[in-house]
Parts: structure tokens; C-alpha cells; sequence
């Protein structure tokens, strides 16, 4: 047998060493491969091979390998094992663990990682029930050396995480495991703590010491090693260990931060433990950190760190890098001040009596330093911190605190700017950055996040320093004003001397701009109205008024300050003209004289910030504004007669400002006849005998709006397309704002004294009329034309008049395809380029707003005109025969703006009295259309992603070709989710119960064992809205939105399952299942569920849901429904016999009934053989772990209490009972 195994060997390392080599071929690599899987899976010599390939005398790769031999014995072949063979080979690894590996400094970590996995596999099959030394051989291998010691803590460590952190083997295993360490915790953590202070003592003893620097690094080895492994305990034992003795382990670890070596795993576990959650009375003792000792230890780590982790690349140049580990340890310190400060605010002003520590102040500079270090990640971890202290009941007035917030206002003056890009290095927090981010589009997506939680703490800090706050923000802005403008090195492309986004002077107006609409936005709200800063804010207009600028990201900044500090001209209204005068001028913004050149994005940006003030503030202080209603009515009459010409947003910008003022006139006729002399040119060109012909003849349009002419860049396409282009845009927009903002007083009396109430409906409710109704009547025939004459241009008669320049028009724009797949934009062309790069741009955009404008349009007009929209004559059939015409042309993108804008609004203004007339007969044929539309794309993208699998090797795709199928699929999803939307706005309403109680208090331990099972305690309860009551009368409507629901389980789409599987499926059938369901429906909808499972079980969240629906649809229907028994019974790996048990239960009233979550669990188990497996699990080779014998028998029964003579329930309550 000898001489079997020694050549079975030298096979073996002659195929690992194949497999090693990095010149072998891939044909021989294969080979080699599967001759070491193959002796694993079949040969009976495995562990006499194994053990000889890891003797100490092979190289590293073949000790590897036999030791993996081993661990697959193990893990695969042990429960066929004899006892004795058990015994030998658990023999041979304690041999291994004692004296099989070399010193522990030249010990490779492989090696010692795969021993200890050895050893965790015995111990998850056999500790405690058949091995129950484990624990004090593990403590006497320590004291054969380091090396063992180190051993001791990887295996310690691995068990508490497969057992604890991931749950890998069976419940009853890892309880019984659980329990003992449990139990044995007080031992194991005193054992640690002896193992680490004996070896940090000795460590400090031979650091410096000539010839002992190998013996100290391996003392520093068997450290570094216990703080790990103390890491992977402290998350979760019990509070008591870790607080134990005075927090004695918190005090060794704070000392600890000061040993280069082994600062930052003491700090990871600091944090850990400080970051615990639990009963606030166990985390009482985490405030001795607070004293001045531990204080002292974090604050002088942090400073010699901050020291150390900048250095110069070389001696010689000026050039400097971080270093990884220190700064590692800085962030990891900057955590544990921060969670250190969550206790805090927990534990203050609780019914745990905890005074506010006396060295609050020195804490609030420590983190203060880490708020203005060089590095932004470290500024932002600070920011949740200073949140809770700001907003915190009581430590918010502590006069620390509130000393702090100034000086947090003042730093955040630094914090704001946008500086720090990876790729420059203009400012010394690039070099973190370049740590922390891959790219600068990484960088601007975090400083973004991180600048508004900014703008959160600053508001909170303005709540408590709101003077101080405003004092701040005017020196700031008062400094901008007089400082002249700096280009910096990156300067604007498309003009001469502008700024680009990162100039110098852009940064800092964005910065201070942000602060101070943060700061005025909460001393508005906190302070009274004689405190306000009335004057001084004044100054600050006037200053900002006065200012002028030609450059348009710095204009921008400066609207932004004029809209800010608008609030306070209500108690100055003589500056309201000069506000005024400013916005009116940024409309017709320009960068130079000559306006032919293309404007870029930032001029209309400008124009457009411009637009929203004066419409923001024409809706919030409409009174105030009334008086100048005739500057704004002369100032429109001049924008549309001069040269300079606005856009067409700027034009109805003003008409819409003017809208919003004329509600003010509270009086139907005069609000009417000005909307009509408002309206005179739109509704002149809009029904003008030219613009029916165009609007309804999709040849004429076409034709009109230049899409069928060739252009060449050179050339840009004809004046006259584009000005036809510009009356379309005119005219829609104009009627989006007359619609959306013309309304009837909010007061009844009001509305009753103007004129705008007709009647009554018969529950009381007053019937009002719009003033602008009478338009909006004349405009809508051609409105509903445009629509359908643009459905019918994707028909393929209609496709085929394009020209070769415009014939990607219908396509989705550039930027709109990155804002679907979720791809960042580079941060420097957004601002420079032009609107639109070329004419099929230009083409594309017009297309798309158009259409998306008649939606909103139909959108608004519900929610404005109300009763009198609903009741125009056949308008159900009017919207389908236009938004519903040649549907199955229409791409998905220009699905989604009929759905989510028109449809959904529609849905959730309609009044009751006209579902039946006009949402039935409209959602009806809507959602059996999308359930079969949907139902095919989904087949081709599931038969997409099985056929790729297969031949995936084969064919290598364009990347365009990629990019398109990853667009199509994720517009798919994207159309599923707003149907489905609409489904669950239409039909279902949500119930939410009272949240639980402070999630602050739940224990820590019940948490750890019901980690899952607590996601789904309180569910909302979900019913059907009068509107879905409606829909479902109808048999036909009802079938298509059940189909529809429970068909998409199965789409590839986890959100959309989720939300469908927990709120629409089970709410729907419950209406219907007391009716005559068919069986083949009822097996349909059961199975559906089950196929959903196959798709997304693999996902825990779908999964409970997905179980629990197919649960209800069982219990509820299989008494009448032998047939759902059928099918229960083509489940694989199902047992018959826990089925006619589940069963029994379920039909026979007389039978023992179990608890909820019993009876889940029982069902999950019956459905288990349905659940899909992730691609990475389905060829995984399983694990069988056997239950040992229980470790607690289970107490026999009481006898009956109420038989009983001493304890019957008189005797509990008898005064007389002693014995209690």
C-alpha cells in the first residue's frame, strides 16, 4: 500500500506543479486539472496521499494541495466514515495544527489558513456532543509556540464565522455551536485577552532589543492575530464581556492606538464594539471613553497619524504619496469618534441616566480636526455626527455645542467648495483622493451626496447660531462680490475668458451660494419675525442686484442669491422692481454681441433659472405681486416684439408668471377675458385652417417640421422647418402653462363672490368652472390629432419619408440612453457643449418634447378643469382613438410619458362619477394591450439570456450591439415598472399600522437568531380602491389585470416582482375568489408563482414575499381545488408525505391548528424544490452536515396545572401560598 500512495503522490505533484506553471498550455493545465478532481471525488488513498503531500519537507503549492485533500475528506466523504477513521484523521490534524508547519514567520498564510479550515470542518460535524476537550486542546496547543497560537486564533475566528457571520451549516448544528460558545464565553474571551497582553507585553520588551527583532516580530504576529480574531467576537457576544472589569478590553485597545504595529486592528475592534447596538443600560459603560485617559489615547493616535500618512515620494523631489495603512487607520479612528458620538446622543437625555461628559469639548475638536482634514472622505464620515449633536434635544443647547456650531459653519466654508478631483493637483486633498476614487466622475458623484448632507447639517447648525449663521454668509458673500473673477487654468471652450466649472471663482460663488440658500431657507423659518436681519439681508440684495457679470456659470450663482434672499423683500417692497428688472434681463441672457454662434448649455441655463424664479415667485407671493402685474404684462409685450429673441420657455415663462397672477384677480370674467386676449395668438395659429392640415396628415408634418429634407452640418436645415418647428413648441408650451396654472380661489366665499362656482354636485360638493376652459375646449381636437399624428409616425410608411439625416430622429437621445443605463456624463461637457451638437440632435429633442408636452398637457388638464374636462361629449373614445392609435408601432421610450404623465395624473384626478364612463373603458384595453406587449418582449429577453449562456464563447458581439440590447431590455423593465404603477395607483390602497417600538432597544441576541424573519413583522395592509372596485365588475378588465400581475412574477425584474408579489397579486384574487374560478385559472395563477420562484427565489426578499403569496393562494383555494394538490406534487424533491400532513391541517377542522410561523416554514420547506438557484451556486458540489444528538433533553410534560393539588390556579393566586 506504501509504494501505492507514494506513486499515487508523485502523480500528484507532478499535476499541481503542471497546473503552477505559468508556461504550461491551457490543454495540459485542463489535464491536470482533472486527474486532482477526479482522485478528490474517487480514490480511496485520499488521506494517507494528503497527508504525505503535506509534509513540512514539500514545497507550498504541494502542501496546499494535500492539505485541501483533507478539508474535501472532510467536508464530502465524513459522515461515510468509521468512527475510528474519524478519530485518526481528527489525530492527524491536531499533529498537523502542533508540529506540521514552520515558524510562524515563514509559514505561508495559505497554509495556515487552510489548517484552520481543517479543523473549523471537524468542529462544525462533532464539537461539543463527540468532542468535547476542543476548547482545552485548542488552549494547550498555545503553549507549544507562536505558530500554534496563531493557529488557535484563525480557527477560533473561522468557527465564529461560519457559524455566527454567515450561517453556513445546519440550524440545529449552529445552535448547538452557538450555545456552547455561549456558554463558554467568559473562558474564551479571558483566554484572548491573557494570549494578547502576554504577547503585546513582550513585543514592547524585544522591539528595540539588538538580535530579538524576529522573536518581537512574531510576538507582533500572535497580536495582530488575537485582535482579529476579538473582532470577529465582539460583533456579536454578549455587552457584559466586552464592558466587563471596567471596560477593561476597551482600555487595552485605546492603549493599543498607539503601537504602529497593531494600531489599526485595535482600532477595527474598537470600533466594532463601540458601534454596537442593544439595551441602552449595557451601553451605559461605552462613556468611560469620554474620560480623560481614553480621550487623551485617540486624540495623540490621530495627530501622529495625520503626520505620518503623507510622505515624500522620494528624498529629493517635492513630490508627495499617502500612506495606505496609515491612512487606513485614520478613517477607522475618525469611525470610532463618530460612533462614539451615536452613544452619546443615545444615552443623553434617555431614562438611562447619563450626564453630558465634562470633556464634551475636547471631543468636539477632535472630530472638529477630522471635519477640516485635507481628505473629503474623512470630512464627509464626520457629517452624520454632527447632525445627531446639532439636532440632539439636549446636547444641541449644551454651550459647547452650540460654540462648535459656528466653528462647523465656518469650516464648512472650506467643505463646500468642489475641489479635490483625482486627476489634478490643485489642492492638497487630491492626493486622498486619488486613494479614495477611480475616477474623477467617481469623485463628483460622492462630493455631490456629500454636499447635500452638507447642506442638512448646515441648516441644523443655522437652527442653532442663526445670527452668527447669517453673519457668516454675508461676510462670504460681500467677499465674492469684490473679489475679481479667476479663470483658473480650465477655461470655458466655447468662449473667451469665461469660466469652466472648475475655475477658481465658479467653485467658490457655487459654494457660498449653497450656504447661503441653506442658511436663509432655516432662519426664515426659526426666528421671528422682529429678529429677522431685515436691513442687512437688504445691503446683501443690493450688493448682489448691483453686481454684473457676463459670465453665465457665476450668473447663475448670483439668481440663485437674488431668488434666496426674495423672502425679505415682502418686508421691503420697494426693491421688488429692481428684482424684477434683474430676472426680466437673464431671460434674454447672451454671452456676446453676435448671437449667431450655437448657445451652450450654461447660457440656457441661465435663461432657464431666470424662467423658474419669476414663476416661483409669481406662485409662492402672488398677492404681493399683483401690483406689478402690468410691468410683467408690458415687459412680455416687449420680449415678443423685440429682436433679441428668447426661447420659446422664456416667452411662456412669462405668460405662465402671468397666469399665476390673474388667479389673484378673484373674479371670473376679468380673469377670463384677459386669458382670452393672453391667448389670442395661440389659439389663432393652433386652429388655423394651415395647422389642421399639418397637425393631421402625418406626410404634411413630416414635410412642415423639415424631417424628410437633407441637411449637411455646414448648412443648417431650412429657417423656415425651424421656425415652424418654434410655432409648434410656442403653442404647446403656452397651453401647458395656461392649463397647469389657471385656477379658482382656494376659498369657497371667495370662489362664490368671483363667479366660479355653477352648481352642485349631489353629495354638496361645489362644481367649479375654470376661466381658461373655453380655450382649452377650441385647442383640444388639434391636440388630440398631434398625438395620434404622431403615434403614426413610427408606422413604417411614415418611418420611410425621413430623410438620411433624420432618419435615427425617433431614437433615444445621448443623453437620455446615459440617464437610463445609469452612465455619468463627464462633468466638463455638460456645461460647454451646445444645447444640440447637430441637427438630428436638434430633430430628436423637438420630437421628444413635443410629444412629452401634449402629455402633460392632458395630464393637467383633469386636475384643472375638473368636472368640465370629464364631462366633454365621448372623450373616452376621443383619447383612445388618439394616445391609443398605433400603439403597437410605438417604441417603449415614448410609452413611458403617456403612462407616468398623462394616464397616472388622469387615474388620480378623476372624480368617481366618471370611472364607468371614462377610465374603465380606457384602462381596460390599455392593460390587456401591455400584458401582451410586455409578455413578448420579456420571452425574447429571457430566451436572450439562455441562449447566450450556452454559446456565449462563440460569438462576440459588437459593443454597440451590446449597448443597444442592454437599452432595449432596461427600457423594457423601465415601461414594465410604470404599468405596473399604474395597476397599483389604479386599484390598490395602502393601510400602514403603527410602527413598532424604539428600534433603539431591541435586543442584540434576538436579532442575531430572527435576523431575517423580523423584515416582515408589520406589513401594510392592502385594499382595493373605488376605483379598482370599479375595474373589477368588469370580467374581462379584472382577467387582463390579474394576468397581467401575476404573469410579471416571472419577468426578470426583482423590484417590479417584489412589489407585485407583496401589494397587487393577492389583493386582486381575493375579490374573485369567492366567485366561480375555473380550475385551469386557479392552477394558472398558482403556478405563476411558483415559476416566480424559479426565477427570483434565489433572492431573499422575493422570496418571503413570493412564499408567503403562494401560501394564501393555497390555504385559501385548496378546499375547493383538489387540482392545486396536482400541482403541488410535480414540485421536485417534494415529500408526499409532508404534503398530506400540510393538508390534513388545512381541510380538517378538527385538526391540531399550528402557529404562523410554523405553518410558513412547513410551506416553505413543501415549495423548496421550486426555488431557482443563482448561476454562481448551481454547480456547487453540497455540503451535508449531520445533526448531532440534542445537548438538551426535552423536560417532560407537567402534569395537567389544573389537577394538580398544590398549584391549581386558586392556590397561584392564594395569599396563603408561601411556596412561590
Amino acid at each position: 500500500m506504501a509504494d501505492q500512495v507514494a506513486a499515487m503522490c508523485d502523480q500528484l505533484i507532478k499535476a499541481v506543479n503542471v497546473i503552477m506553471d505559468a508556461e504550461t498550455s491551457q490543454i495540459y493545465r485542463l489535464e491536470a486539472l482533472k486527474f486532482c478532481e477526479e482522485f478528490k471525488e474517487t480514490n480511496s488513498f485520499c488521506v494517507p496521499c494528503g497527508l504525505q503531500l503535506a509534509d513540512k519537507a514539500q514545497p507550498a503549492v504541494v502542501r496546499h494541495f494535500g492539505l485541501q485533500i483533507l478539508e474535501h475528506v472532510i467536508k464530502f466523504r465524513w459522515n461515510n466514515m468509521q468512527q475510528q477513521e474519524k478519530v485518526q484523521l481528527k489525530e492527524c490534524a491536531m499533529q498537523l495544527l502542533s508540529n506540521g508547519t514552520r515558524s510562524i514567520l515563514e509559514e505561508e498564510s495559505h497554509i495556515k489558513d487552510v489548517l484552520a479550515r481543517i479543523t473549523v470542518e471537524m468542529i462544525k460535524r462533532e464539537w461539543p456532543q463527540h468532542w468535547p476537550d476542543m476548547l482545552k486542546e485548542m488552549e494547550a496547543l498555545t503553549s507549544q509556540g507562536e505558530a500554534q497560537t496563531e493557529l488557535v486564533m484563525l480557527i477560533l475566528l473561522r468557527l465564529a464565522e461560519d457559524v455566527i457571520t454567515f450561517q453556513t451549516l445546519p440550524t440545529q448544528r449552529r445552535r448547538d455551536i452557538q450555545q456552547t460558545l455561549t456558554q463558554n464565553m467568559e473562558s474564551i474571551f479571558s483566554f484572548m485577552m491573557a494570549i494578547l497582553q502576554l504577547n503585546v507585553e513582550d513585543y514592547r520588551k524585544l522591539k528595540g532589543s539588538q538580535g530579538h527583532e524576529l522573536q518581537a516580530r512574531a510576538h507582533c504576529r500572535v497580536a495582530v492575530a488575537t485582535l482579529n480574531t476579538l473582532a470577529g467576537y465582539i460583533d456579536w457576544v454578549s455587552l457584559v464581556h466586552i464592558t466587563s472589569g471596567n471596560c477593561h478590553l476597551l482600555e487595552i485597545l485605546c492603549l493599543l492606538l498607539s503601537e504602529p504595529e497593531l494600531q489599526l486592528e485595535a482600532a477595527e475592534c474598537l470600533l466594532i464594539a463601540i458601534s454596537r447596538k442593544g439595551k441602552l443600560e449595557d451601553r451605559k459603560p461605552f462613556m468611560l471613553l469620554f474620560d480623560d485617559v481614553a480621550i487623551h489615547y485617540i486624540l495623540s493616535a490621530a495627530q501622529s497619524a495625520d503626520g505620518l500618512a503623507i510622505c515624500k515620494k522620494s528624498p529629493e523631489s517635492q513630490a508627495v504619496e499617502v500612506v495606505e495603512r496609515r491612512y487606513i487607520f485614520l478613517k477607522r479612528l475618525c469611525q470610532v469618534l463618530c460612533a462614539l458620538g451615536g452613544q452619546l446622543c443615545s444615552l443623553v437625555g434617555s431614562d438611562v441616566e447619563v450626564e453630558v461628559p465634562a470633556n464634551l469639548s475636547k471631543y468636539t475638536e477632535a472630530l472638529l480636526a477630522f471635519t477640516t482634514h485635507s481628505s473629503q472622505f474623512l470630512k464627509s464620515s464626520t457629517l452624520a455626527t454632527w447632525g445627531a449633536l446639532f439636532r440632539h434635544e439636549i446636547l444641541s443647547k449644551d454651550a459647547v455645542v452650540v460654540e462648535m456650531a459656528v466653528k462647523y459653519l465656518r469650516a464648512s466654508m472650506t467643505n463646500l467648495v468642489k475641489t479635490g478631483f483625482p486627476s489634478r493637483d490643485d489642492n492638497p486633498s487630491c492626493e486622498y483622493s486619488r486613494v479614495d476614487f477611480d475616477s474623477d466622475e467617481d469623485f463628483n458623484s460622492f462630493f455631490n451626496s456629500f454636499r447635500a448632507q452638507q447642506g442638512e447639517v448646515v441648516r441644523s447648525a443655522c437652527r442653532i447660531v442663526p445670527l452668527e449663521a447669517f453673519q457668516i454668509a454675508a461676510e462670504w458673500l460681500q467677499y465674492q462680490i469684490a473679489s475679481p473673477i479667476d479663470t483658473g487654468d480650465t477655461t470655458s471652450k466655447s468662449a473667451e475668458g469665461l469660466c469652466s466649472l472648475l475655475s477658481p471663482s465658479v467653485v467658490q460663488w457655487d459654494a457660498m451660494t449653497v450656504f447661503m440658500e441653506c442658511m436663509l431657507a432655516q432662519i426664515l423659518k426659526s426666528l421671528e419675525e422682529e429678529k429677522l436681519p431685515i436691513d442687512q439681508s437688504m445691503e446683501l440684495l443690493q450688493a448682489v442686484l448691483n453686481y454684473d457679470t457676463k459670465d453665465p456659470l457665476i450668473l447663475s450663482c448670483v439668481l440663485t442669491n437674488v431668488s434666496a434672499l426674495f423672502p425679505f423683500v415682502l418686508h421691503r417692497p420697494h426693491f421688488l422692481t429692481q428684482v424684477l428688472h434683474k430676472l426680466f434681463k437673464a431671460i434674454t441672457f447672451e454671452v456676446g454681441q453676435d448671437n449667431k454662434a450655437p448657445r451652450t448649455r450654461a447660457v440656457n441655463n441661465v435663461r432657464r433659472h431666470a424662467c423658474s424664479s419669476i414663476i416661483k415667485i409669481c406662485r409662492d407671493y402672488p398677492q404681493f405681486l399683483l401690483p406689478c402685474f402690468d410691468l410683467f404684462y408690458n415687459q412680455m409685450k416687449k420680449l415678443f416684439s423685440s429682436d433679441t429673441t428668447p426661447t420659446h420657455m422664456g416667452k411662456c415663462s412669462l405668460m405662465e408668471a402671468l397666469v399665476l397672477l390673474s388667479n389673484q384677480f378673484k373674479d371670473f370674467a376679468k380673469q377670463k377675458a384677459f386669458l382670452d386676449e393672453l391667448m389670442v395668438p395661440v389659439v389663432a395659429e393652433w386652429t388655423s385652417d394651415e395647422m389642421r392640415h399639418v397637425l393631421w396628415d402625418p406626410a404634411v408634418f413630416l414635410s412642415f417640421v423639415g424631417a424628410d429634407q437633407e441637411v449637411s452640418e455646414q448648412s443648417t436645415d431650412s429657417d423656415n422647418a425651424g421656425l415652424n418647428r418654434g410655432r409648434l413648441s410656442f403653442c404647446l408650451y403656452a397651453m401647458l402653462g395656461v392649463v397647469k396654472r389657471a385656477r379658482w380661489p382656494a376659498d369657497l366665499e371667495e370662489a362664490k363672490a368671483g363667479g366660479f362656482v355653477v352648481g352642485y354636485t349631489p353629495t354638496g360638493a361645489p362644481i367649479y368652472r375654470n376661466p381658461c376652459t373655453a380655450q382649452f375646449l377650441a385647442l383640444l381636437p388639434n391636440l388630440l390629432a398631434v398625438i395620434r399624428t404622431h403615434n403614426s409616425l413610427f408606422m413604417p410608411e411614415n418611418r420611410a419619408r425621413l430623410s438620411e439625416t433624420f432618419s435615427r430622429s425617433h431614437e433615444v437621445m445621448d443623453a437620455e440612453k446615459n440617464v437610463v443605463l445609469g452612465l455619468s456624463q463627464h462633468l466638463l461637457d455638460i456645461y460647454d457643449s451646445p444645447v444640440y451638437r447637430t441637427s438630428l440632435e436638434r430633430m430628436q429633442g423637438f420630437f421628444s418634447t413635443l410629444y412629452d408636452n401634449c402629455f402633460h398637457v392632458l395630464g393637467n388638464a383633469g386636475l384643472s378643469l375638473q368636472q368640465e374636462f370629464y364631462t366633454i361629449e365621448r372623450l373616452a373614445e376621443e383619447i383612445a382613438g388618439s394616445a391609443f392609435a398605433s400603439l403597437d408601432h410605438v417604441p417603449d421610450h415614448r410609452l413611458r410619458p403617456m403612462i407616468r404623465v398623462f394616464l397616472r395624473q388622469l387615474v388620480l384626478s378623476c372624480p368617481q362619477e366618471y370611472y364607468d364612463s371614462l377610465l374603465c373603458p380606457l384602462l381596460g384595453p390599455l392593460f390587456a394591450y401591455m400584458q401582451q406587449r410586455l409578455s413578448v418582449k420579456w420571452q425574447v429577453i429571457n430566451q436572450r439570456t439562455s441562449i447566450n449562456g450556452e454559446d456565449e464563447e462563440e460569438v462576440v458581439c459588437q459593443e454597440s450591439q451590446v449597448t443597444q440590447e442592454m437599452l432595449e431590455e432596461q427600457l423594457v423593465r423601465l415601461v414594465t415598472r410604470e404599468v405596473l404603477d399604474l395597476l397599483t395607483v389604479s386599484c390598490i390602497s395602502r393601510k400602514v399600522p403603527e410602527p413598532a417600538a424604539n428600534k433603539e432597544d431591541i435586543d442584540e441576541e434576538d436579532m442575531m437568531m430572527d435576523s431575517v424573519q423580523t423584515a416582515s413583522t408589520t406589513q401594510p395592509t392592502e385594499e382595493l380602491t373605488e376605483l379598482g372596485k370599479c375595474l373589477m365588475k368588469n370580467e374581462n378588465i379584472y382577467m387582463s389585470l390579474l394576468t397581467l400581475s401575476f404573469t410579471s412574477l416571472s419577468w426578470k425584474d426583482t423590484t417590479n416582482c417584489h412589489r407585485t408579489a407583496s401589494m397587487v397579486c393577492w389583493t386582486l384574487l381575493r375579490q374573485v375568489v369567492g366567485g366561480n374560478l375555473l380550475p385551469e385559472a386557479v392552477t394558472w395563477f398558482f403556478t405563476s408563482v411558483l415559476r416566480g420562484l424559479q426565477v427570483h427565489g434565489q433572492h431573499e426578499v422575493c422570496n418571503s414575499t413570493l412564499s408567503q403569496l403562494a401560501m394564501l393562494i393555497y390555504e385559501n383555494l385548496r378546499p375547493r381545488y383538489m387540482e392545486l394538490r396536482a400541482v403541488m406534487t410535480q414540485i421536485p424533491n417534494i415529500s408526499v408525505e409532508a404534503l398530506d400532513q400540510y393538508d390534513h391541517r388545512l381541510m380538517d377542522p378538527n385538526a391540531q391548528k399550528v402557529g404562523d410561523k410554523k405553518r410558513k416554514d412547513q410551506f416553505k420547506k413543501l415549495i423548496a424544490g421550486t426555488v431557482g438557484k443563482a448561476l454562481c451556486q448551481q454547480f456547487r458540489k453540497e455540503v451535508h452536515i449531520r445533526n448531532l444528538p440534542s445537548l438538551f433533553k426535552k423536560p417532560k410534560p407537567d402534569k395537567d396545572v389544573q389537577n394538580s393539588e398544590t398549584l391549581g390556579l386558586a392556590a397561584l393566586f392564594s395569599p396563603e401560598n408561601n411556596t412561590l
